[in-house]
């Protein structure tokens, strides 16, 4: 009597996609956090580093977009995949808005630069979700 084994592969991210990913929803939440202690303390320099924070996550946010684009024509469940684009360009567009709102006088950032970077960061955090869970499983008997 012989044992079949089963073994399960999982594809996983290419290692600059995973960087950037993971640097998009990181920085979207450094500019949600640093929104949150200007909004407690009113010193003008945690709106600034906002404004910094979500440049670089805008670009960090483009990169995992392109690599996306190229991860989809590879990829196993084309739904799933296409849903994570959708995430990437949402959550783009809007940091691109709530980036134009940063560039206005600091005291004009407040609430809608706030909730515009928690509703990102959110997006950013589900995108960063689905992008890391595993869609390719083959199966090897």
């Amino acid at each position: 009597m012989t044992a079949a084994a089963e073994t399960t592969y999982r594809r996983g991210l290419n290692p600059l996609h995973g960087v950037v990913l993971a640097g998009t929803f990181v920085l979207f939440l450094g500019a949600m956090l640093s929104d949150y202690a200007y909004m407690a303390s009113y010193e003008i320099q945690w709106a600034n580093f906002s404004s910094w924070l979500i440049a670089g996550a805008l670009v960090c946010n483009g990169l995992a977009f392109v690599c996306g684009i190229f991860g989809l024509f590879s990829a196993g469940n084309r739904r799933r995949g296409l849903i994570y684009i959708a995430l990437l360009v949402v959550s783009f567009v809007l940091g691109f808005i709530n980036a134009l709102m940063h560039a206005m006088d600091a005291w004009a950032v407040m609430p809608t630069g706030f909730i515009l970077s928690i509703i990102v960061m959110v997006l950013a955090l589900v995108a960063t979700w689905i992008g890391f869970s595993n869609t390719g499983v083959k199966v090897k008997q």
